[in-house]
């Protein structure tokens, strides 16, 4: 029995209540009374005081057959809306959504410096924007995440961005002095698993997520909360070292996984070879339709290593379910089979492995899930994912 003062408990009952609407979409005061285990008194109390607030709506079922029509409630999608940030080092990606996380806005602009404030500034320009074209809301922009690609800490602080090469930046409380809004910070690996878990996998608590662009990043979901590690810095897989005295790394070490798994290999290696800049996904996919000799060897290798790497990740983190986001398995037919053929220890245990149906979009979905699960205090969401953008724009900065 939940014991404590009767706000605390208010608050435990509000949230147990809106995870349930949100994950149920419709639902009626009885249905909920029934799989929360709280009274009708309790439901009927608590439903009131979200309608007034304007964080749910009640809807008649018009086509009901037997005896009155229930009322079903469901959250209010356009009460507030979510803002997602994708901080990549040469672009960054701007993603509004609804409050059940529909994409309805979205915008990427082209950067050409590293300069902390030029980017601060031009960030800080973009949320004055989307903050004025929402206001006509009843709670606006609700909330805004940002995802890092680089360190960050439990306390939010930036701590190394390699490619921005970045130390020790206070994103956070810099956005928050100009801005009246949350600001959050995330690894964009650790985003990209909260938006697997949360609009893909809704029955695993324990999930492991993927990126293999650029480098190797690791997003871990352990009992639906990120695995961050003593500082926060948990996840940087792909400096595992594969290969002993293998290719040197930036980071200091040789032979690490993504000096041999990562797409950047797979591209920088075709150019080189093929005196092509830049090569495209499209390349390698006519490449591949054409039964491409020196491509095919590639991409075997590519799986191969990836395979190494994996089989360490499934018997340190024992997942439920593994996601893959890269484009390149996406393209590489049976990528997913050659992959399960290398996993033949006896000991490796996961349930299921993916390559991920949201792709690059995973980090800024992500962020905008966040932003939700803040402003409404629940544990945990289920969402669908669906791309309906209505406005999306690109700019070169």
């Amino acid at each position: 029995m939940i014991t404590g003062d009767a706000a605390y408990i208010k608050k435990i009952n509000r949230s147990i209540i809106l995870r349930e609407i949100v994950k149920e979409g419709l639902i009626s005061r009885a249905d909920l009374s029934k799989v929360t285990a709280l009274t009708r008194a309790t439901i009927s109390a608590q439903v009131a005081d979200l309608i007034d607030e304007g964080l749910i709506i009640e809807t008649q079922l018009e086509h009901y057959s037997v005896g009155r029509k229930p009322i079903m409630l469901s959250l209010n999608s356009e009460a507030g809306f979510a803002l997602g940030i994708d901080l990549d080092y040469d672009h960054i990606s701007f993603t509004v959504s609804n409050l059940i996380g529909s994409p309805v806005s979205s915008k990427r602009i082209e950067t050409n410096t590293s300069n902390y404030q030029e980017i601060l500034n031009l960030i800080v320009e973009q949320i004055r924007i989307f903050k004025s074209e929402y206001a006509f809301s009843q709670y606006g922009i609700i909330g805004i995440v940002i995802a890092i690609h680089g360190l960050v800490g439990k306390d939010e602080t930036i701590h190394y961005v390699p490619r921005l090469r970045w130390n020790n930046i206070s994103l956070k409380s810099d956005l928050e002095k100009q801005i009246d809004i949350n600001v959050y910070l995330e690894n964009n690996a650790n985003l990209s698993a909260f938006a697997e878990r949360v609009f893909v996998n809704h029955e695993t608590d324990n999930l492991l997520a993927a990126t293999l662009y650029s480098g190797i990043g690791l997003g871990m979901m352990m009992n639906n909360e990120f695995f961050r590690g003593h500082d926060g810095f948990a996840g940087e897989i792909g400096h595992m070292i594969v290969v002993p005295n293998g290719i040197q790394c930036n980071c200091g070490n040789k032979g690490c996984w993504e000096r041999y798994a990562s797409e950047n290999v797979i591209f920088n290696t075709l150019s080189e070879k093929r005196n092509i800049k830049p090569i495209t996904y499209d390349h390698i996919q006519q490449w591949l339709d054409e039964g491409d000799e020196e491509v095919i060897q590639l991409m075997e290798q590519f799986t191969f290593y990836l395979s190494i790497g994996l089989n360490n990740m499934i018997n340190m983190y024992n997942p439920d379910v593994l996601v893959l986001d890269s484009e390149l398995l996406r393209i590489y037919p049976n990528s997913l089979d050659k992959i399960r053929g290398n996993l033949n220890s006896s000991i490796s245990h996961y349930r299921a492995l993916q390559i991920s149906t949201i792709g690059r979009n995973s980090a800024v979905l992500g962020a905008c899930a966040l932003a939700i699960k803040h402003f409404l205090n629940v544990p945990m969401l289920n969402f669908n994912y669906q791309v309906d953008t209505k406005k999306s724009a690109s700019v070169n900065i």
